[in-house]
């Protein structure tokens, strides 16, 4: 009798699930459900303006997908779920999401409907800069030796500049979260009953590590009187690694999915970083890039390197025993989204539907006839800040050379070309640091579909690209 896993991946507008025979390692069925309020950055719920560098989201929408995405793959699988032997699950961090004491988010009690700052705060949530280079400067100031494995900056995308921001501007969300949460480890939380809090989310995304955990109550009192005791109150010190389960699919779970009272269920990955052992990349010297929305450049050292402008280094972060290594491009598939849904002509939809493909693809199609730097365009990728190796999500992007001659095509092109430099730059950071990258791997629903774009990404970087076998790689 076969046995399966299946992994659910929480991504930026949707979430899947995949069903693996662990036997072979077929995947034999997968769902995808998009989020119902997808991602409120101009527009809260009540069609209220929100401030600029907002990205938040609704946390119903990540239990609906669960729950649909769980019963599709199970019924398309045509399997009986005694035969599921454990459940994974990956997000993209750093989600943070304010709960009560029983693990409620805020937003669900009718006092905080209306208020934004009870709702999920997105990876892409830049509005705390501010109190992301407060918490730079201070540790600067006071020296603070954990600086140094996040690349001498950390990012305004992360837990602790995203709580200071809560504190700062409403007092009262902030007294009445019991918890601030990743929304990985949340979904874990309601699936199992047991609140645990993954070794590769906290270690990347809230500034831990098992040596000396957290930031030390001096320097957290110095940054907020109220964050003297918030280590072990609203921030928890129960962290799981992720070799063990953090727990089994509770009774009113099973009923709501379908899945089987008792079944395991791993500790929280972050999306990008469970791709890694899926694909086989388990040594050191492979740099996996995963490419959607934005780009996670991830790999495994045997010590650890102090890199300027990464985004960390775990130790046990994805692989007992390994230092885990992530950087990244904070937009990537949003700098082309941006550009189709702003620049592009009617005429060209037009002529997309006609030739039944999608206005990427017939981007793409006209975009690759183009020798490189025929349309002498410069693009800089910074659509959505720098994520390596400036750490900023102030920084800004650009085009140089437009003329009234420039066509679409032209500065889809350049948009592409930016994304392959900065990734290029990341690769050579790594290298000038003593991290020899021997093997380049990409996966993800962009490396996929986009020939064009990997071609590219394989000239600019000098080196052959090996693309992984499965759209769904961070499920898988």
């Amino acid at each position: 009798m076969s046995k399966y896993s299946i992994g659910i991946d929480f991504g930026t507008l949707s979430g899947r699930a995949t069903v693996v025979d662990i036997a072979t390692g077929d995947e034999i069925a997968t769902s995808v459900c998009e989020y119902k309020h997808g991602v409120m950055s101009k527009t809260f719920l009540n069609g209220v303006s929100l401030p600029p560098d907002y990205a938040l989201q609704h946390p119903q929408d990540y239990i609906d997908v669960l729950c649909f995405v769980l019963k599709e793959c199970i019924d398309i699988a045509n399997i009986s779920t005694d035969d599921v032997v454990g459940i994974g699950v990956d997000f993209t961090a750093s989600t943070i999401l304010p709960v009560a004491e029983d693990g409620t988010p805020l937003c669900f009690f009718d006092e905080y409907k209306e208020n934004p700052h009870a709702y999920a705060k997105l990876w892409k949530h830049h509005a705390a800069q501010k109190e992301a280079d407060e918490i730079n400067n201070l540790a600067k100031k006071t020296g603070a030796k954990w600086l140094s494995r996040y690349g001498g900056t950390i990012s305004s995308e992360w837990l602790f500049p995203k709580v200071l921001q809560i504190l700062r501007e409403d007092k009262s969300v902030y007294d009445d979260t019991s918890r601030f949460i990743e929304a990985g480890d949340w979904i874990v939380w309601y699936l199992t009953g047991e609140e645990t809090h993954s070794i590769c989310t906290t270690g990347f995304k809230a500034i831990w590590n098992e040596e000396n955990g957290y930031p030390d109550k001096d320097f957290l009192s110095q940054l907020a009187p109220e964050f003297v005791d918030i280590i072990g109150t609203k921030i928890s010190t129960n962290i799981t690694k992720l070799s063990a389960p953090a727990g089994y699919i509770t009774g009113k779970v099973a009923e709501l999915t379908g899945l089987k009272e008792g079944t395991p269920v791993m500790p929280a990955f972050i999306d990008a970083h469970a791709a890694l052992p899926a694909l086989g990349i388990v040594a050191s010297g492979e740099l996996l890039m995963i490419i959607g929305t934005s780009t996670c450049h991830i790999m495994l050292g045997n010590k650890e390197v102090n890199i300027p402008g990464i985004s960390g280094c775990v130790k046990d972060g994805i692989i007992d025993g390994m230092y885990a290594y992530e950087a990244g491009q904070s937009c990537v598939g949003d700098s082309f989204d941006w550009f189709v849904k702003n620049c592009v002509p009617k005429s060209y939809f037009e002529e997309a539907d006609k030739l039944g493909m999608n206005i990427h693809k017939y981007l793409r199609n006209k975009a690759k006839l183009l020798p490189p730097g025929s349309n002498g365009l410069l693009a800089l990728d910074w659509w959505n800040g720098n994520r390596t190796p400036y750490v900023n999500g102030d920084l800004t992007g650009m085009i140089v050379g437009l003329d009234i001659h420039t066509l679409p095509e032209e500065i889809y092109r350049a948009l592409i070309e930016a994304t392959a430099y900065g990734t290029k730059r990341i690769i050579e950071i790594y290298e000038e640091n003593g991290i020899k990258i021997e093997k380049l791997y990409a996966a993800g629903g962009i490396a996929e579909k986009d020939e064009l774009l990997m071609q590219i990404y394989a000239d600019v970087t000098e080196r052959e690209i090996y693309i992984s076998g499965t759209s769904q790689a961070c499920a898988y």
